[in-house]
């Protein structure tokens, strides 16, 4: 039975959702704004209409679908002799119009932190303060060693040190450290393990230093979370493609709703807070990710623009728009399909749990 809370929950993750998408659409279309381009129409969502006006030259629209959204700007993927046209911009505003949705993602993913952490009244570090009992790490590592680099994945919070030991291959790695105020290189760091649900779970075998939660600290650890959740992105699609994680790995829209109800209802079971505080967190994670891969240099994305850019800047020669067009649209294709694979995945793991 769905709750009030759970209810009111599934409508604040709906909400957060589609201001992640709004303001996505709402950097490029300020920018586009600044930059003197004329957008034809703001669209929140996709597919018919349910409410639209026009206010100037732009026609505002809310349709059916909240899986998306655009930003229509006159000649963005065709000739147009329109002054105000996208493509008779300098090439300099073009590039900044075409991150600019990314970066508001970005920016919304790090007030998501800020106020993730305010109720904190600790961060974790990344300097062992004490080990567990029988610890095995306890014979190369010293209680003060700052960790910095685990298996060559980089360190910078509590983050990055769980993120590292989720993905390691064996319970044997090599670490760097500062200890003493030099850095240390360490091999072969051996923890135990655990058998959960058929995996070998390596477990971390010390505690961290706590540090106070004052505003400074607030304001640095929020930067420093934002960049770990940026780096596990990144890391994550390179493990993708090579190998190292497969399509289960994988959340399309699907699975990233299921994700939302699953942090939702978990935190739920201990308050509504704790339920919001979990919302938000996924909801932070989503936005990042947005920003992340939509900088990736693919077609159809805004990296891939980007790129188009890039390359007309050095040439000093715009690429023919129907060319680039094309590219866009076969790359529109096979994002589709390979969304409907991934969903199609996440379908099939919702029945066999």
């Amino acid at each position: 039975m769905v709750t009030i809370e759970a209810a009111l929950l599934i409508i604040i993750g709906i909400l957060l959702f589609e201001l992640i998408i709004f303001l996505h659409e709402l950097g490029h279309f300020i920018t586009a704004k600044l930059s003197g381009v004329k957008v034809n129409e703001f669209a929140l969502g996709m597919g018919p209409k349910i409410i639209k006006f026009q206010k100037g030259e732009t026609l505002y629209s809310l349709r059916l679908f909240p899986i998306g959204g655009f930003c229509a700007m006159e000649g963005e993927d065709e000739d147009s002799s329109d002054s105000r046209a996208f493509g008779n911009k300098p090439v300099w505003k073009r590039m900044i119009i075409v991150v600019a949705g990314a970066t508001m993602n970005i920016i919304l993913g790090i007030v998501l932190m800020f106020i993730i952490l305010i109720p904190n009244k600790n961060f974790a570090s990344t300097t062992v303060a004490e080990f567990t009992e029988d610890a095995k790490s306890s014979e190369s590592l010293q209680i003060g060693d700052e960790i910095k680099r685990v298996n060559g994945y980089g360190i910078v919070t509590s983050t990055d040190l769980s993120y590292s030991f989720a993905t390691a291959k064996s319970n044997k790695m090599t670490m760097t450290v500062i200890r003493d105020g030099k850095w240390v290189d360490l091999d072969k760091v051996e923890f135990a393990t655990v058998k959960k649900d058929d995996n070998e779970i390596i477990q971390i075998d010390f505690r961290v230093e706590p540090i106070e939660n004052n505003f400074g600290n607030l304001l640095a650890q929020t930067f420093k979370s934002t960049w770990s959740t940026v780096k596990m992105v990144w890391a994550s699609l390179f493990g993708l493609i090579t190998g190292q994680f497969g399509l289960n790995d994988v959340a399309g829209p699907i699975g990233m709703t299921s994700a939302i109800s699953e942090a939702a209802a978990t935190g739920l079971q201990r308050s509504f807070l704790d339920g919001l505080e979990n919302l938000v967190y996924v909801m932070m994670i989503i936005t990042v990710n947005l920003g992340v891969v939509n900088l990736l240099p693919l077609p159809a994305l805004d990296g891939g623009r980007f790129v188009f850019l890039v390359i007309e800047a050095i040439r000093r020669k715009k690429i023919k728009p129907e060319t680039e067009g094309k590219i866009h649209a076969i790359g529109l294709v096979l994002l589709f399909a390979f969304m409907i694979v991934i969903s199609i995945n996440d379908v099939i793991r919702l029945f066999i749990k």
